[in-house]
């Protein structure tokens, strides 16, 4: 049976993926933190999003598929992720795993950091 982080999450990267941002955002706090994983920095809120991905995806064309799920002692819930990045042009930029890591509040998606996956 699947954890309410686990829904979440089987939710907001297919949506991302298709570039569905309104089913996305469903999944995030208000004021969610998302890093800005190829500039540094984070944006807040789901208008900050909307205009980073919808920016993003006329630059990069990224892919990303859970693998694992992890809940740490901190509280914190982790997801690998296999991520997949190419230009416009279909040429390879990224292709690794990393780790997605997610802080929850009001049981949405509140905060998101990237770890580099150095088993890879």
């Amino acid at each position: 049976m699947l954890t309410h982080f686990e829904n979440l999450i089987k939710k907001a990267y297919p949506a991302f993926n298709s570039r569905d941002i309104d089913t996305a955002l469903l999944t995030f706090h208000a004021n969610v933190q998302w890093p800005k994983a190829f500039e540094g920095g984070y944006v807040t809120g789901h208008d900050e999003i909307r205009t980073y991905w919808t920016r993003q995806w006329t630059e990069i064309n990224p892919t990303v598929e859970p693998i694992g799920f992890n809940q740490r002692s901190n509280g914190t819930f982790e997801v690998t992720v296999h991520q997949i990045v190419n230009d416009l042009e279909g040429n390879l930029i990224f292709d690794s795993n990393v780790k997605h890591i997610y802080t929850l509040e009001d049981d949405l998606l509140r905060r998101m950091d990237i770890e580099n996956d150095e088993t890879n």
